[in-house]
């Protein structure tokens, strides 16, 4: 009974966030809606932009340094385990090994009733979703448009060579994905219901205590969980309703003045629609669709990839050679274009952010490292294969520089007389290829948004849960924040939105690096724990 009322009370919710919203976006052209949310949102974004990146010298943000450092000493540190026991992961995904998980542990000849005495689990297990759903749900918060816009915005910026540097962040933050995923599990709060609670919030507050750190976790999961509402809002909202917005702009035939708000207003409906469900809903909505767009998505890429051939080596030659000698206007030497591809591969797969620990935290299991492993796959998934393929579409289209010029003001270039941002040059790539390649892009970089918004929806929420507390009255107030930061993404311009974004979801590492350090060596006990139990010590 009390369930129904809520739902009633959520869909009314909704209903009434729609109807009041939607007569002030009707005139918004008339208002200049869109200008004026620019204009109030644009200060924001430079503050927390000039504040996460702080530099040291001239040139080098602390936070990528951390980052680059971080991982390379996780890389070492285990063994180089992102190439050592990527096989293995995959046969965790394919569940080669449920039935470790799924077995009992105890003396059958001392059952009571059918129930084997001392048991870690017969008839009831932690966690909500499976590890190919917890995959899918924290690669849909990954693969997103940071692989098709973010990469377009990276290339036009530092040039081929930044695609080099993109690569390598990716193959080394396979190793701090899964450290801080199996931190997530290990360290989760089961509530009286069954719902799992998890992410560097608990395991922050948590770990540390058993540390004799206590007051360092719980200041350090408050601000993680600060900077991740912060970072549902920005990369995982309002970066993405942004890009979706311009793709449909470009397709509805809309000139840039048109209101973005409207198409936002869309969006938030839809997304708050699906969100309602929770973790649930959302692992049976990202495990069909996260697959079935990637899927398109490569195989597109790899049809223009392949029809053209003879470009392949060029393509390749240029990634290599500009990641130490750059062409690209005004990204200065080498460690200009590494900056650029760092910062653009880290938001796209987010390893060291801490999030995707957050949907990682769901799964069934009882040995941690088991979704560890699972999760060292994402960052090889996003940035090494899905990136890299956006980078040689991208680049084989302006093989010859005869297109466009590397390192436009703002990532912006001029091409046929038009300047385009983001997904907007990834859309001229495919369309000199693919015949009414707009419309599937179009449909690419929505299915994209809206996946990764549903899935930061799942991760703010927690965070928000952590801060506020676990009503249904904080459900709403953070989902209704939420759908409004939709419009604001849509209706802003996309330096702004990717300014503030990029300060939220980097702004994470600070504490969620402090678990890490603190906390590696309960991972490797948890990693030798579960490699015995498969037979793969």
């Amino acid at each position: 009974m009390i369930n129904s009322t809520m739902q009633k009370f959520k869909n009314r919710f909704l209903f009434l966030f729609a109807f009041m919203v939607l007569p002030f976006l009707a005139f918004s052209q008339d208002m200049g809606i869109d200008a004026k949310i620019d204009a109030a949102f644009k200060p924001i974004s430079d503050f927390f932009s000039g504040l996460v990146f702080f530099r040291l010298g001239e040139d080098i943000p602390f936070v990528l340094m951390l980052l680059v450092f971080s991982a390379l000493f996780f890389t070492i540190n285990f063994k180089f385990i992102n190439i050592r026991k990527l096989f293995t992961a995959i046969n965790v995904v394919r569940g080669k090994y449920d039935h470790v998980d799924n077995a009992s542990v105890g003396d059958s000849n001392l059952a009571i009733d059918g129930d084997i005495v001392d048991t870690i689990r017969d008839e009831s297990e932690a966690g909500e979703v499976t590890h190919f759903q917890a995959l899918a749900t924290a690669v849909s918060g990954t693969v997103g448009n940071g692989n098709i816009a973010g990469v377009a915005l990276a290339i036009a910026l530092g040039g081929p060579g930044a695609t080099f540097w993109m690569i390598i962040c990716g193959l080394l933050g396979m190793s701090t994905k899964f450290v801080e995923c199996t931190l997530g599990v290990q360290y989760r709060d089961i509530g009286d219901d069954g719902t799992v609670y998890g992410g560097p919030m608990y395991y922050l507050s948590k770990g540390l205590k058993e540390r004799g750190f206590a007051t360092l976790g719980k200041i350090s999961a408050i601000f993680f969980a600060i900077f991740c509402i912060g970072g549902s809002f920005g990369g995982g909202n309002a970066a993405q309703s942004n890009q979706a917005t311009i793709v449909l702009k470009d397709l509805l035939g809309l000139d840039s003045t048109a209101s973005g708000a409207i198409i936002g207003l869309i969006l938030a409906i839809i997304v708050g629609i699906i969100i309602i469900g929770g973790i649930k809903r959302i692992a049976s909505v990202t495990e069909k669709i996260v697959p079935f767009m990637a899927l398109l998505y490569l195989l597109a890429c790899l049809y223009i990839i392949l029809s053209n051939f003879n470009y392949i080596d060029d393509a390749i030659g240029q990634i290599f050679s500009e990641a130490f000698k750059p062409r690209a206007i005004g990204v200065g030497s080498w460690i200009g274009v590494l900056l650029i591809g760092f910062k653009r591969a880290a938001f796209s797969n987010e390893a060291g952010a801490g999030s995707a620990s957050i949907a990682h935290s769901a799964v069934k299991t009882k040995y941690s490292a088991s979704e560890g492993l699972v999760a060292l796959l994402e960052p090889f998934i996003d940035t090494v294969v899905i990136c890299t393929m956006t980078a040689l579409v991208i680049i084989i289209f302006n093989i010859n520089s005869d297109v466009f010029q590397y390192g436009g003001e703002g990532g912006a270039v001029l091409i046929d007389g038009e300047f385009f941002e983001g997904a907007g040059i990834t859309s001229k790539a495919f369309a000199k290829y693919i015949p009414y390649s707009n419309v599937f892009l179009t449909v690419a970089v929505v299915l994209f948004a809206v996946s990764t918004m549903i899935s930061w929806s799942y991760y703010g929420l927690q965070s928000w849960k952590f801060l506020f507390g676990r009503g249904s009255l904080a459900d709403i107030t953070y989902k209704l924040l939420f759908c409004i930061f939709i419009i604001i993404g849509a209706a802003a311009s996309m330096q702004s939105i990717w300014d503030f974004s990029d300060a939220m979801i980097f702004a994470m590492v600070f504490p969620n690096m402090i678990g890490l350090f603190f906390l590696y060596p309960v991972v490797k006990e948890e990693l030798s724990k579960y490699l015995k139990a498969i037979g793969k010590a």
